[in-house]
Order: structure tokens, then C-alpha cells, then sequence
């Protein structure tokens, strides 16, 4: 499948999100389906004075090593994963969804999963330490197909819209669209950079955290695309209470419902869900760290207006705030690591509060500011 608009959204990325330089190379990572996007993007790179290196996973892989591989095989990832972020070798990553079958891994074996997740680790956090320094720029995307338009219960010509839309391609100028929306987020994270507490109320949430010391970061368009969300790093030991997420919680293909948590002095000591309570808890093990909240955010693109069962558009959803249980973003200040980074989304649309320092900044799924 191509369109027209595949190039624009790789000058998008390639110029605006990850703002390649001349002499920079750039990691480009998908599978085949995707192949139109990801010659599109390498035609930018070149044409912005870059190079890329572009690696198209075969559908059923990931399947097949879970199935077959060994326990050295699990734990031992190709070295291309070091490489892609090791410093001299690539400046840039872009990173496309072009799942064929969402499901593949439903029934895969939780323990090898967990293997190579962990084993994955090292080059997640290289990946966000580069990051922070500033010296590595990543953006994660999304190609159209077939399997994630039967998520999304859509026709795959009705999910491309609704891609195209997301991102903002219908525009005549994308990019100063993305700006404008930074422009109106910073006013955002303004206020609450420099606070010490929140404060989350509502039917399914009673939650408190510190984020004394650390940063509220605006997301316009550039690690995700689409995007529209402000997000930080609570402090570690900090957060208390339990929510309940009325959105199914989506990782590694599997589809958990109903989870509620309940946190104390920063870890989750209660997980619970009414579809999936194994595979949940199974993750929340895979390492210390997998306990430990490293992400609270809100999402702000009120123009995705549908939950489409694929976390990069649903946590970006206006009226939403997420949380993510493992990594969180040292650019933020978080300190926690993990090979897990599980985003769960939480609508705060009905009799719902988030407070800085006891000022109620967010009401009713909008911000009162």
C-alpha cells in the first residue's frame, strides 16, 4: 500500500523529529510491510546529508525464537542491538510498528518472554541515557495494516485516515501544527515544573507522588509520531494509593482488562485484573525495577478522538492521563530502570482531579489553566 502522504510524514521525521544533520546515521527499524515508509524516510535522510542503515524484521520472527530458542538464544540478542545505540555508530533511531498479526505472541511462553525482554535491557537504557545527554534522537511511529485496523474495529482505508489525521499530515504545514501544540503544552509544563507534589482523584484513582526535583517534559511531534502528551518521572519512593484502569492495558500483544494497582512508598504491592492477572503479574516481575512507577503523564491531542488498542495513539488521547510501570526517562530525572516500560491509560473525563501543591491545574479531562 503506498500514499502520497508516506513522503510527507518522512520529511516530518526525518527534518522535524529527529532533525537529521549531515554526517549523522540513522538506525531504521520495522518490519517488511513498512517498506514503502522506510524507503521514503531513507530518500529524506540521504537528502538531509545522512546515511541510515535499515533492518526490515521478517512477521513471525519473534514468534519462531520464542518457540525454538534457546536459553542462550533469549538471553543473547543480536549484536545489531548494542550497535544501534552505541555511540560513533548511530546518532538516530526511528522505530515503525508494522505488525501483521497483533496476537502472534498470545500464547507464547511468559518466562521466555520475560528472557528476552530482559535481555533487551541494556540497549533500552543506553538508548535513554543517549537520549538525555542529547545525544542520540529517537522517534517511534507507526505503518497501516491490516492488524491494526481490526484492532481499531476500522476498515484499513478508514485506520490510514485516521493515521494521517493523528499526525496532523492532512495539514498543509504538519510541522507548525506540532509546534503550535509545544507552544500551548509549555504553558503546562511551566506550571508544574518546580512543583513537589501530585495529586490524582477520581471513581477509579486516589493517588499521591513527589515530583520534587523533577521535570515535566512537553511532547510535540518528536520520540512519538503521532504525539501530545506531558509526562515526568514521580519520585521513586514517593508514589501512594491504587488506581483503576477502565482502558484494557495493552503489552507484547496480550491485552489485559480491568487492572487496578495499588502502590505503597513507590512499589506496586497489589495487581489484580480481570482478564490477563497472570501475564500482569508475570511482567511485574521480570526485575526489581518492573514495580516501581517511571512514567506519570497526560495525554492532550484531542483530535484522537477513539481508542484504537495501540498505545502509541491511546496514551496521546485528550481526557486520558497514563502511567508506566519499569523505565522512566532520566531527562526527566527518573532513575528507575527496567527492561519493561508498560504504559496503562486511565480516563479522567467524570469527577476527576489532578492537583500540583493542592491547585487543581486539571479537571474533567481538561486542563483549568
Amino acid at each position: 500500500m503506498y500514499d502520497p502522504r508516506f513522503n510527507k510524514m518522512a520529511q516530518v521525521i526525518v527534518n522535524y523529529s529527529i532533525a537529521v544533520k549531515p554526517g549523522q546515521m540513522v538506525y531504521i527499524w520495522s518490519q517488511t510491510p513498512a517498506a514503502p515508509l522506510m524507503l521514503e524516510l531513507y530518500k529524506e535522510v540521504l537528502k538531509a546529508g545522512g546515511n541510515a542503515f535499515m533492518r526490515a524484521d521478517l512477521p513471525g520472527a519473534q514468534e519462531i525464537l520464542l518457540q525454538h530458542g534457546s536459553e542462550w538464544a533469549l538471553k543473547n540478542p543480536s549484536a545489531v542491538e548494542a550497535l544501534s545505540v552505541e555511540e560513533g555508530k548511530f546518532d538516530a533511531y526511528i522505530r515503525i510498528g508494522a505488525e501483521t498479526n497483533t496476537r502472534r505472541l498470545t500464547n507464547a511462553d511468559p518466562d521466555k518472554m520475560q528472557l528476552v525482554q530482559t535481555s533487551l535491557r541494556p540497549s533500552l537504557n543506553k538508548r535513554m541515557e543517549r537520549s538525555a545527554e542529547g545525544t542520540y534522537n529517537w522517534c517511534v511511529t507507526l505503518f497501516p495494516t491490516d492488524a491494526y485496523a481490526m484492532d481499531s474495529d476500522m476498515s484499513l482505508a478508514d485506520f490510514t485516515e485516521f493515521v494521517f489525521a493523528a499526525c496532523m499530515l492532512n495539514d498543509p504545514d504538519p510541522v507548525a501544527r506540532w509546534k503550535e501544540m509545544g507552544v500551548r503544552q509549555q504553558v503546562y509544563v511551566d506550571f508544574l515544573n518546580g512543583r513537589k507534589r501530585i495529586d490524582v482523584k477520581g471513581p477509579n484513582v486516589d493517588l499521591t507522588m513527589s515530583i520534587d526535583g523533577r521535570i515535566f517534559k512537553n511532547s510535540q511531534g518528536l520520540r512519538n509520531f503521532p504525539d501530545g502528551e506531558i509526562f515526568t518521572g514521580p519520585v521513586e519512593d514517593s508514589v501512594n494509593g491504587w488506581i483503576r484502569y477502565d482502558y484494557p492495558c495493552v503489552y507484547q500483544g496480550r491485552e489485559v482488562q480491568g487492572v487496578e494497582l495499588t502502590f505503597e512508598k513507590g512499589r506496586v504491592i497489589k495487581a489484580t485484573a480481570k482478564k490477563g492477572e497472570d501475564f500482569l503479574l508475570k511482567v511485574l516481575d521480570t526485575d526489581h525495577g518492573a514495580r516501581t512507577l517511571g512514567e506519570f503523564a497526560i495525554g492532550t491531542n484531542y483530535g484522537i478522538t477513539r481508542f484504537s488498542r495501540n498505545i502509541l495513539f491511546d496514551e496521546k488521547i485528550g481526557g486520558t492521563m497514563h502511567m508506566a510501570v519499569g523505565s522512566g526517562y532520566p531527562d526527566t530525572g527518573a532513575k528507575n530502570k527496567s527492561a519493561v516500560h508498560w504504559d496503562m491509560i486511565a480516563g479522567m473525563q467524570n469527577d476527576s482531579t489532578i492537583a500540583a501543591d493542592g491547585d487543581v491545574f486539571y479537571k474533567d479531562g481538561k486542563f483549568v489553566i
